[in-house]
């Protein structure tokens, strides 16, 4: 084997990366908001027996983290330059070497496509690995993190916008990418958009795997889920698709919030947007019926964790959620052996 693994999400995590909201005018009115719900995220992600290294922009930013986030021993903060909170897209991908090492790919951050660009957010990955002490390769291309999700044995679900980042790409190109930098031997393309996504379509808005072989998609809530046909879509996409094993795919469904509108805008929210934590799944959860629903959908698929709704409603406003908001930091040992 001389590529890499990336570590399914289910894998033990020695921590969870998280930003705290600071710039003002990225939150149209609601930042108090926000810095509440990646709060509240961190304080689950201890309760969930996960270490959280907290980046902060600066003394004062850090004076409010611990303000909302109260004296948790299992926080660490880390003053420097970011953007905003969204360390999925920003930060480093952590990965088992071929050489079975622990390392970090890092990737060009390009703003999204050139749409929300933020001082500081282009040096995050390098950054954020210097920071966990792990080695990290440079990637001369464009991705991010919510661009891609991964089984942990070489399956590998991506959307157009991974392909669309690169100038002259085509989907080979970016399989063949993610082969030599993450060790995809699969790769599927799911098709399907939330409407006024601001990612151009990132996968873990709309699929993810909850073990191997089994992906979790949204259903349209009912006849008039505005995303009723994106997200059909996604499901269609992906029924009859083989894993790196050859097995077909098990697509699931959880039912989707329905529209989301905060201040007259139809937000992305989205359920897939969980984050799956050493002993609990962290759903985003947005003041809505469907959240319920969607929690006691989840429930029977992870029998060794309870599924907790955690508020998303602030951080919805900017465009994600909790997975968007968070990267995990795999335990090097024993990682690729977990269990979901």
């Amino acid at each position: 084997m001389t590529t890499p693994t990336m570590p399914a999400e289910w894998a033990p995590h020695d921590a969870c990366w998280l930003a705290f909201p600071h710039i003002a005018d990225e939150w149209q009115g609601h930042l108090e908001n926000a810095q509440s719900d990646i709060a509240a995220f961190a304080r689950a992600l201890v309760a969930a027996g996960e270490r959280v290294e907290l980046l902060v922009r600066n003394e004062a930013v850090q004076q409010r983290a611990q303000a909302l986030i109260g004296e948790l021993t299992g926080v660490r903060y880390h003053q420097g330059p970011y953007g905003d909170c969204w360390v999925r897209d920003t930060g480093c991908v952590f990965v088992e070497e071929a050489t079975g090492t622990f390392g970090a790919r890092s990737f060009i951050f390009d703003s999204w496509g050139g749409k929300y660009d933020m001082p500081g957010d282009p040096g995050v990955s390098l950054r954020m690995a210097s920071l966990a002490g792990v080695p990290a390769q440079r990637a001369e291309f464009v991705l991010e993190g919510g661009g891609i999700e991964t089984d942990g044995q070489g399956t590998f679900l991506v959307t157009e916008c991974v392909v669309a980042r690169n100038a002259g790409w085509t989907r080979e190109t970016a399989a063949e990418a993610l082969k030599q930098q993450l060790g995809a031997q699969v790769v599927h393309f799911a098709e399907g958009l939330l409407l006024n996504d601001h990612t151009d379509g990132h996968i873990d808005t709309l699929a993810r795997f909850i073990a191997p072989g089994k992906v979790v998609c949204m259903a349209p809530r009912d006849a008039d889920d505005p995303n009723r046909e994106g997200l059909q879509a996604v499901i269609d996409s992906l029924t009859g698709k083989r894993d790196a094993r050859g097995e077909v795919l098990e697509v699931i469904t959880i039912p989707s919030p329905g529209p989301v509108v905060i201040d007259d805008f139809l937000t992305p929210a989205s359920y897939c947007n969980f984050y799956i934590a050493n002993r609990a799944v962290l759903l985003p959860a947005y003041g809505v019926p469907g959240d319920e629903l969607a929690r006691a959908a989840l429930a029977p698929h992870f029998p060794g964790r309870e599924v907790v709704l955690v508020p998303t409603r602030g951080l919805i406003v900017g465009g994600g959620g909790l997975h968007c908001a968070s990267q995990q930091q795999p335990t090097p040992a024993g990682a690729l052996g977990a269990k979901p």
